[in-house]
C-alpha cells in the first residue's frame, strides 16, 4: 500500500528531550505517546490539524501524560498494549495484530518488545518503526522492568526488519549514545562516521532521529553483541570472558547505566 498524499512524519517536541511523532497530512494528524498535551494542543493548532487517533508504546508518564487531556473532547482511538498503567487505552494490543490508522488507511503491525517494561509494544509498517524507548540511536532502553534476555530478543525482532525501515526514538539520545558506543566498540570506523553527522544536525538544532535498521545494525552495540570489539569490551569489563550476546548485553547495559 503507498502512503498517502501530503503524508509525513513529524516530530513535536515536549520535556527536554523527548519527541512525540506525529503522523499527518494536510488536514489530520495521529499522536505517538503524547506525553505532555501542550505542544501537541498547540501544533495542531498552528497547522490546522485535527487529531485522528493516539498510539501508546509503554505506561511511561512522559509517554502517556498527555493522553487524559487530548481525548477529553475528542472520540478517538487509543491503541496501547495490555496494561492497565495505560488507563485510557481503547484497543489494547497484542504481537501479530494490526491496526489500520484512521483516516490514512495506513496499517500497522505490532510487535512485543519487553524490556524496558514489561508490556511495551512497537508499531511497524510502511517503513516505519515506532519503538517508544526499547531502541535509540545507538542505544537502548534502561531494563526498569525486563531482562537483558528480554531486551535482546526484542531488538533482535527489530533487526529483522528491511535496513531502510526508519526508526522513531522518541528521545533525543544520540551524541550520548554514540559516546557510550565508541568506549564499548572503539574501532568502529562508522561510528566514528556517526558521531561527525549527528554532533553537525543538533549544531543546527535538528533531530538526529528518525535513523534507520541499516545504520544501527551498523553502529549500535546493544544490537552488536555478536561483534568481536563489543565482546572484547564487555568481557574487559566483567573481567571474564563474556561468550553470549545476552552476557554482553547485561553488561554493557550495566556500563551504561553507569557511564
Amino acid at each position: 500500500m503507498a502512503l498517502p498524499p501530503n503524508f509525513d512524519v513529524a516530530p513535536v517536541r515536549a520535556f527536554t528531550d523527548n519527541y512525540i511523532w506525529t503522523l499527518r497530512d494536510k488536514t489530520h494528524a495521529i499522536a505517538v505517546d503524547p506525553g505532555d498535551a501542550k505542544p501537541v494542543q498547540d501544533y495542531l493548532a498552528a497547522e490546522q490539524l485535527e487529531l485522528a487517533a493516539i498510539i501508546i508504546t509503554h505506561h511511561h508518564n512522559d509517554h502517556i501524560g498527555g493522553v487524559k487531556q487530548l481525548i477529553a473532547q475528542r472520540n478517538i482511538p487509543v491503541y496501547g498494549p495490555h496494561d492497565p498503567r495505560v488507563p485510557d487505552a481503547t484497543q489494547r494490543l497484542k504481537e501479530g495484530e494490526t491496526i489500520t490508522l484512521p483516516h490514512f488507511n495506513i496499517t500497522l503491525s505490532v510487535l512485543e518488545v519487553p524490556g524496558h517494561t514489561s508490556s511495551h509494544i512497537a508499531y511497524h509498517g510502511e517503513g516505519m518503526l515506532f519503538c517508544g524507548d526499547t531502541l535509540f540511536a545507538a542505544g537502548c532502553g534502561r531494563l526498569f522492568e525486563g531482562t537483558p534476555a528480554q531486551m535482546h530478543e526484542s531488538l533482535g525482532k527489530f533487526m529483522r526488519l528491511p535496513d531502510t525501515t526508519r526508526v522513531y526514538c522518541t528521545h533525543e539520545y544520540t551524541l550520548s549514545n554514540i559516546k557510550f558506543a565508541r568506549a564499548a566498540e572503539p574501532d568502529n570506523a562508522e561510528l566514528q562516521k556517526w558521531e561527525a553527522r549527528a554532533k553537525a544536525l543538533r549544531e543546527v538544532d535538528t533531530p538526529t532521529v528518525p535513523t534507520t535498521i541499516a545504520l544501527e545494525r551498523a553502529t549500535n552495540p546493544f544490537v552488536r553483541c555478536s561483534a568481536a570489539g563489543v565482546i572484547a569490551s564487555a568481557s574487559q569489563r566483567a573481567g571474564k570472558s563474556l561468550t553470549d550476546p545476552v552476557s554482553v548485553l547485561a553488561e554493557i547495559r550495566e556500563w551504561k547505566n553507569k557511564f
